[in-house]
């Protein structure tokens, strides 16, 4: 390829139609663009009515991802400018439908790794061959094992490693040609995939056990190796592995869990916004989460942790959470107990009906929770007859149905508002327009991962933190909870996507500002560092 077209072809290097005339001179592209000169702000008006035409969402985002190969400040310049109109296109929920018809609408790798967990010895050359030259700050890896809301989705579950990192240059604004998506094909268990003729991925079911976790080990180790200076974020990996990876390497490395620690913290973000609202006290609350997995469990540990910060012991901490699966209340003699849903079971001793607290209607009437978060991807589940039961004895029900994409939801915004006279306390999965209900227009919160990552990774990049610890990801939860007023009539109890890049700088300051007084970084100045790192979209 000559001079020219490797640089046309670079989406990193590449203007377009903006390259100046002494450019094109310079890098011999004379003769290879067309003569007139274009601005990023009229390439960026002209693209986004380009983008208009679209008639569906997967199309917008299909038309999205073909600027995004071809010119990446071009890009983020645009999705600065429409952060909340493209948001949910370019990443969730839109993104599950993107995920689903991969092998379909394949277009270009997108500068993502695929490793097989066949071949470990082919790791490091993998990462070298994509990376090439540039400095790499921020690794995004999948298996695709759990993605919330579809599941197991092989090798096509390398867009969310892509559209997370989309999310953290748009929001916190580093530098997308230090990020890299990585894909660990493991194999899947996804009949359908198996049997789709047009599968990209790996063709056989998923490898685990020691074969699973050896290569793992390898992927770090190279990791460490070729960026020393990286952030390596795991999203997405199955029930079995997601945690056993983070507690292997979170005080090892810096290392970030966005399905176990980001939903935890927005979560603790959402609920901390409800009681500025309510004027009510953390530590007064009953909280059940409903649905036990990966993301449920990760919320439950960031709320116990909170208590215990605000100085309750570990045992009276306890005390306030329960947690409900498919096999209803979860108790210490459940059968297939995890790991981390262990330390927050209950006794049967404790109710005299325990046989029969096996669906969510029987736990609430036994329970009384307070707050209610949902990640059961059981759509409806949040009913009438719950819910109302939740209100009656509450004076503000905190109800979050976190499950996405829109057809998982525990409950729809303008029903739980209905069901409790306009008094729940909302925050959802997905993006929710205003509701009016009886005069009065409720601002609903959306508590996604996408809200707090961005500032979390960014901030522990900026100023080269050695760990991302709890007291790093409890700063980003008060900083995001301290955005919205308290006191505005139906106030939502988190802030909006439009103020996105605004709160992830805050966030990103928050928690540098606490790897400085940890001592986990050898800077001084958490907000310059954060200002210096900042990447912005421009020519």
């Amino acid at each position: 390829m000559n001079k020219a077209m490797a640089i046309l072809n670079n989406p990193f290097k590449n203007k377009g139609t903006a390259f100046t005339m002494e450019e094109r001179e310079q890098l011999g592209l004379v003769g290879a663009l067309p003569p007139r000169v274009k601005t990023i702000e009229e390439q960026a008006a002209e693209t986004y009515a380009l983008f208009e035409t679209k008639s569906s969402n997967i199309e917008k985002r299909h038309f999205l991802m073909e600027v995004f190969n071809t010119n990446r400040p071009l890009f983020f310049y645009l999705m600065g400018q429409h952060i909340t109109e493209f948001m949910p296109i370019v990443y969730d929920p839109v993104i599950a439908k993107s995920i689903e018809d991969y092998n379909e609408r394949y277009q270009k790798p997108q500068d993502a790794v695929y490793l097989s967990v066949k071949h470990p010895e082919r790791i490091g050359e993998s990462l070298a061959n994509v990376s090439g030259d540039r400095d790499i700050r921020l690794i995004v890896v999948t298996d695709a094992q759990g993605i919330l809301g579809i599941g197991d989705w092989g090798v096509d579950g390398v867009d969310i490693a892509v559209g997370k990192l989309m999310v953290y240059t748009a929001a916190a604004g580093i530098n997308p040609a230090q990020v890299l998506p990585v894909s660990i094909d493991a194999g899947t268990d996804n009949q359908k995939l198996l049997d789709d003729p047009n599968y990209l991925g790996e063709r056989h079911h998923r490898i685990s056990g020691p074969e699973y976790f050896d290569f793992i080990d390898r992927f770090v180790a190279e990791i460490e190796k070729h960026y020393p200076k990286s952030l390596l974020h795991f999203e997405d990996f199955g029930r079995g592995t997601a945690a056993r990876i983070l507690d292997k390497y979170q005080d090892k490395i810096l290392t970030f869990n966005d399905d176990i620690q980001g939903t935890g913290i927005i979560a603790l973000a959402g609920v901390l916004g409800a009681m500025n609202i309510s004027k009510e006290k953390l530590v007064d609350q009953t909280f059940l989460t409903f649905g036990a997995g990966t993301a449920g469990m990760g919320i439950a540990k960031m709320l116990y942790d909170e208590l215990i910060r605000q100085g309750l012991t570990p045992e009276d901490a306890k005390k306030h959470f329960y947690l409900v699966d498919k096999q209803g209340l979860l108790f210490d003699d459940t059968a297939g107990l995890t790991d981390k849903q262990k330390p927050f079971t209950r006794q049967r001793s404790e109710f005299a009906n325990a046989d029969e607290l096996t669906n969510l209607l029987a736990v609430v009437k036994a329970v009384h929770p307070t707050v209610m978060i949902g990640t059961s991807t059981q759509p409806g589940t949040f009913d009438e007859a719950v819910v109302k039961e939740m209100a009656a004895h509450t004076k503000r029900p905190v109800i979050f149905p976190l499950s996405n994409p829109t057809k998982l939801a525990e409950a729809k915004a303008d029903d739980l508002l209905k069901w409790t006279d306009g008094r729940a306390l909302v925050a959802t999965g997905i993006p929710v327009d205003d509701i009016t209900y009886q005069g009065v227009t409720y601002q609903i919160g959306q508590a996604n991962n996408a809200l707090i990552y961005p500032g979390v990774g960014f901030g522990a990049l900026a100023v080269q933190a050695r760990k991302l610890n709890d007291n790093m990801l409890a700063a980003a939860a008060h900083a995001l909870s301290g955005l919205v007023d308290p006191d505005q009539t139906g106030a939502a109890v988190l802030p909006p996507v439009s103020k996105l890049a605004e709160f992830s700088q805050r966030v990103a300051q928050k928690v540098a500002q606490s790897a400085i007084d940890q001592g986990l970084s050898d800077m001084s100045d958490a907000k310059q560092a954060v200002a210096a790192a900042k990447w912005e979209a421009k020519y």
